[in-house]
């Protein structure tokens, strides 16, 4: 089973998902924080379905606490540091003098995630709407209308450093930032284990401890692959009952339907918890807008899609409405939709073993979860 979770493409990550999703968030109040991770039973005390395939109803994904945890204490920075910041195709040298107050940027809130993750949560002084951690409940939200940065309201926390990953803009502030004496350093956008690494090697340089990079990285890549191991154990023994999964791409409100197919990176999240990503399977490249042909082509036992699109289609039966050729497969005529917090779904960082952990109980053992919409 492979448990490596790929990039996602230029696609999703310069042009679809973020000018989608954002644009979507908008004209809408800021998105309400999700339900704090709840305990959840082993995956090993789970009794999975015989049949994946066979499933009726919905689920939602539920996300359980951290498999990582930070250093007790915060390691010591070795300050000033010069380190490269990645801002497009430009490259730009900038000098951190201070990391007492932090401010971490992201469309996920991954990179505040991590920021956490090395040690440095309790020196961050503002957040972005995604970042739910246990030190910024009641921090400052410097991102208005969604997505967008808010340079008024970062400027008034005067913050010492600030850390983005280009998820989340627009260029122009984080010009004005830098124009203040603001160091600003754009890092990789942490969407797998590749780039979360990377992210987490320059995150670190940037605190000024970047020897604590390697350590995390070894820790996160243990947690992944044993939760593979862990998952593995709930698979059908009989592997023509493995789920054929499509993620659907939704924003009814604006009448966006896109399948997501080879390199988008719902491929690799699908078959990381050993189920078959049926828009690969049939060919289907990278992020395309849906056709009703298509997806009864498809015909998916599970239909994947973020919280917020199922949402904005109007649940299940708008969806079905909008576009009824979800009814006429398989996952439609079960009504087997699995939805995933919108910044989770694709979040890096130290998450990923949980959200694996999560979509493999909604796929293999729903039972075990709270009922679904």
């Amino acid at each position: 089973m492979e448990i490596g979770i790929r990039r996602l493409t230029a696609a999703i990550a310069g042009a679809l998902l973020v000018l989608v999703l954002a644009g979507c968030h908008a004209a809408a109040a800021p998105v309400p924080k999700t339900a704090a991770p709840v305990a959840l039973p082993p995956l090993s005390q789970l009794d999975p379905v015989a049949d994946p395939r066979s499933v009726q109803g919905p689920s939602t994904v539920v996300i359980g606490p951290p498999s990582l945890m930070p250093p007790a204490e915060a390691p010591t920075p070795t300050l000033p540091v010069t380190v490269r910041s990645h801002d497009g195709a430009a490259v730009r040298d900038v000098r951190v003098e201070d990391t007492s107050r932090i401010i971490a940027l992201s469309l996920s809130g991954t990179t505040a995630e991590l920021v956490h993750a090395l040690g440095f949560g309790d020196r961050l002084v503002g957040r972005d709407v995604s970042t739910e951690l246990p030190e910024t409940s009641g921090l400052p939200v410097v991102t208005k209308k969604g997505h967008t940065i808010d340079a008024e309201a970062v400027l008034s926390l005067q913050p010492t450093l600030v850390l983005t990953d280009g998820s989340i803009g627009p260029t122009d502030v984080v010009l004005q930032l830098r124009d203040a004496g603001i160091p600003v350093v754009t890092v990789p956008r942490a969407i797998d284990p590749e780039s979360t690494a990377q992210a987490i090697r320059e995150i670190a340089g940037a605190l000024g401890v970047a020897s604590s990079a390697d350590g995390l990285i070894q820790r996160l890549r243990t947690a992944i692959d044993e939760k593979g191991a862990e998952i593995s154990r709930l698979l059908p023994k009989d592997r023509e009952r493995l789920p054929r999964v499509v993620f659907l791409y939704v924003r009814g409100s604006a009448g966006v339907y896109y399948l997501f197919g080879k390199g988008s990176g719902a491929d690799s999240l699908i078959t990381s918890v050993g189920a078959i990503d049926a828009a690969t399977e049939s060919g289907w490249e990278g992020e395309r807008p849906m056709t009703p042909e298509a997806l009864v082509a498809l015909d998916p036992d599970v239909i994947l899609v973020m919280t917020k699109g199922l949402e904005s289609a109007g649940g299940i039966d708008g969806l079905i409405e909008a576009q009824p050729s979800v009814a006429l497969t398989t996952a439609g005529k079960n009504r087997r939709i699995i939805d995933a917090a919108d910044t989770e779904i694709f979040a890096g960082g130290t998450r990923i073993p949980d959200i694996m952990d999560g979509l493999a109980r909604a796929l293999y053992a729903p039972a075990s979860l709270a009922a679904g919409r």
